[in-house]
Order: C-alpha cells, then sequence, then structure tokens
C-alpha cells in the first residue's frame, strides 16, 4: 500500500512540475471554474480563489489538481451534482461544497468519483448534500480529511456520507461523517482500509458493510448512530481499535455480524450500546482482546453461529455479558474476565479454579420473553440465577470460560 502511494504522488509531482497553474476568482484569469476546466490540460493545476461558484454541475474529464483557496464554496443549489470526476489521476483539496441536488434514482452527490482510479479527495468540507462523497468502480483512491455535515431526520429523505460500490483498494482515512443515512457504505468493495474516521449521529449505520471482502477498519469512532455497524454477507475482515459508544434502540447494536466468516475482532471498546456485538450466521471468527463495558447485553451469539472463539475479553457492568437464543454451542470461551465471577485463585496465577458460567437462566427467559425485562433486580429473578450458577440445569452444560482471569486485561 504504501508503495503505491509514493508512486501515486511521483505521478502527481511529474504533471504538477511540468503542466500550468490556472487561476479563477475575481481579479484572477478566469472567472469560472468550468471555463479554467476546458482550458486545462492533463498535468495542469487549478487554484479557485474564495468565493460562492454556482455553476450548476462541473465535470473533471482530465487528469488536474483543482485546489481551493480562502474559502472557496460550490454550491450545487439543490438541483445539480456539485463535482463528478470522471479521469484518472485527480486531486480535490480545499473546497466547501453543499447543497447538492436530490434524487433517488441517479444518487446526486457532492462530489461523485466515476470508473476512475487513483483519485485523491482530501481536506474538503461537504455540507447539506444528498449524498457526500460517492465512488463507483473505483481504484486506488483515497478519501482522506474530509468534514461530512447532513441534517436528514428519515432515511429515505438522504444518502450515505461515504458511499462506496464495486470498487478495490480504497483509503479512507480521518474523515469526520454525521447526519447522514450510513456515515460509510461499502458494497463490492475489496483490499480497502477505512482508518481513523469518526462517524457520528448518522439515521442508520455508522458503518455499513456488504459483500466486501478483505477489508480493514482500524482506530475509528462508531457513537451514537442509529444502530451502530453492520458487516454482512463477507469474509475476511480485520476489526481492530475501534470505538462502538452509545448506539442505543430496540434492534440497536454496536457491531452486528451476519453471515460473515474469517474474520478477526481485537483490541475494540464496546461501551453503552444496547448490544456490544450481535453475531448470526458467522464462523471462525476471533474475537480478541476486547473490552464490554456497560451495555445491555455484551454479546449476542445466536445458535446459528460456530467455530467462533471468544478470548482474553473484558466484560465489565454489562447487564448480561452473554446470551442466546439455543441450546447447541458450538464456540469456544477462554481466559476471559467476568466482573460477575465470584470463583477464587488458590495458587494466585491469575486463573479461577473453577470455570465459569456466564450464560444467566434470566437472559435465557428474556431472550424468549422480552417483557420479562420488568423483573429484573428483583429477589426473585437474583435468587434463580444464583441457584443456575451453582446446580447448572436450564442454561448449555459446555457455555463455559474455563479458565476465567482473576482481574481485567489490559486496561
Amino acid at each position: 500500500m504504501t508503495r503505491w502511494l509514493h508512486i501515486i504522488f511521483l505521478c502527481f509531482f511529474f504533471f504538477q512540475t511540468y503542466g500550468r497553474t490556472l487561476y479563477v476568482g475575481a481579479g484572477k484569469e478566469f472567472v469560472s471554474i468550468k471555463t479554467a476546466i476546458q482550458k486545462s490540460k492533463n498535468g495542469d493545476s487549478i487554484v479557485v480563489w474564495g468565493g460562492l461558484y454556482k455553476e450548476e454541475n462541473l465535470v473533471i474529464d482530465k487528469s488536474i489538481t483543482l485546489i481551493g483557496k480562502k474559502e472557496a464554496t460550490l454550491d450545487g443549489q439543490k438541483k445539480y451534482e456539485v463535482l463528478s470526476i470522471k479521469a484518472n489521476y485527480v486531486v480535490v483539496s480545499g473546497f466547501k461544497v453543499q447543497r447538492s441536488g436530490y434524487a433517488t434514482l441517479t444518487d446526486p452527490c457532492g462530489i461523485k468519483v466515476y470508473d476512475s482510479h487513483h483519485v485523491i479527495i482530501t481536506n474538503n468540507i461537504l455540507e447539506d448534500n444528498f449524498f457526500g462523497i460517492y465512488l463507483q468502480y473505483s481504484k486506488h483512491c483515497i478519501v482522506k480529511d474530509n468534514k461530512l455535515r447532513a441534517y436528514g431526520t428519515e432515511e429515505q429523505q438522504i444518502g450515505n456520507g461515504i458511499h462506496c460500490w464495486k470498487s478495490d483498494s480504497l483509503q479512507i482515512i480521518g474523515n469526520d461523517v454525521s447526519g447522514h443515512r450510513d456515515g460509510i457504505y461499502f458494497e463490492f468493495v475489496t483490499n480497502s482500509v477505512i482508518w481513523r474516521n469518526c462517524s457520528i449521529g448518522n439515521i442508520r449505520y455508522g458503518l455499513h458493510f456488504m459483500f466486501s471482502n478483505n477489508d480493514a477498519y482500524i482506530s475509528n469512532i462508531f457513537k451514537n448512530n442509529g444502530a451502530g455497524v453492520a458487516v454482512m454477507f463477507t469474509q475476511k475482515v480485520k476489526m481492530f481499535h475501534n470505538t462502538f459508544e452509545e448506539n442505543w434502540g430496540d434492534a440497536a447494536y454496536g457491531l452486528m455480524l451476519k453471515e460473515i466468516s474469517d474474520s478477526y475482532i481485537l483490541g475494540n471498546t464496546f461501551k453503552k450500546n444496547t448490544t456490544g456485538i450481535y453475531m448470526e450466521g458467522t464462523n471462525r471468527i476471533n474475537v480478541e482482546k476486547n473490552s464490554f463495558i456497560s451495555n445491555g447485553w455484551g454479546m449476542k451469539i445466536q445458535a446459528s453461529c460456530m467455530d467462533n472463539t471468544i478470548t482474553k475479553n473484558n466484560f465489565l457492568a454489562n447487564t448480561f455479558d452473554v446470551s442466546t437464543n439455543g441450546s447447541l454451542v458450538l464456540n469456544t470461551f477462554d481466559a476471559n474476565y467476568w466482573d460477575k465471577y465470584e470463583g477464587y485463585d488458590l495458587n494466585k496465577d491469575n486463573i479461577g479454579d473453577v470455570p465459569y458460567h456466564p450464560l444467566s437462566i434470566f437472559s435465557i427467559i428474556v431472550e424468549k420473553t422480552p417483557p420479562a425485562m420488568l423483573l429484573f433486580r428483583s429477589f426473585m429473578v437474583a435468587l434463580l440465577d444464583k441457584s443456575e450458577k451453582i446446580i447448572p440445569s436450564l442454561t448449555p452444560d459446555n457455555f463455559i470460560d474455563n479458565k476465567p482471569a482473576m482481574c481485567a486485561l489490559f486496561l
């Protein structure tokens, strides 16, 4: 990845070294951005000085660099797609892009990349657009350090912040996204990375993955979204060091995994979500060194899941640490810290001397009969759970952590 980045920037340096620089703005060479694009050639740079530019749909069909200075603003007037990129080796930086048109069939955007490669979109502000940044059939593109704001109140009224479809080798880095349907959306996107983004306050998902293999998302913040993050119908995804926080609602979760396999979830924090991780139809997932803190449910693992390993995680102050909807357990729990564990450690090796059954009988009852939650914290429920821990009869015998940690890990 680093190697091809160097190649990209060397190409841009070559273009800019031998290209012209055209200036747009009051008192400059050109008054119109559209005219400057028409007059430009591959390798040229266009510098747009501060002002409000209402030029309908701007189409970049050459390998140029477009730079905004002093709050240069591109306005779609609620009618047009603002900026359309239809060339390779394009850079767009430094603009405020606002008020794109609205249409559910054509999906107009603030910035849209069509069938292009090696495009860089960086340090822009996108506000009140239907879709923010949209990449389709694109390769080796970078979307970095942009701020995207929208003001939708219903899913049907707004598009996604950063929408990527049928693309490969993308880098989505350091963006701040809020108020969209989904903050970041991947469908049929491969070999790509989502790194250091903040996706906060979006209507549906902070991040939505579908049919996107061999990707990674690392060190992102997903907070206060309608339903956190969804990863569906996907394999070989790496999810490292992200924060999933305050994603509340009847069907909300920090992370939902549906029909995925051969993936790795490492070092994440799940805090104050209705459910930290919800797993359905997931296989061969390694869940390691994560912290589940103050969630309604730390993890919900449906009976359709198998061969998953949950190891060396912290479960702290959750209403229910784990839950399931069946009696068949085909997953492994090992060396986790459970704050509800009441065992002992006579040989002082920081591993509990007696196994721990993290599945409470009341969590099974609530899974089958949700209104039973009204009885939570009652004396009878506490007595029932204590009895089940001593003499398990209704919870699966093999839903067990044989080596529970005695103290919290990596905090």
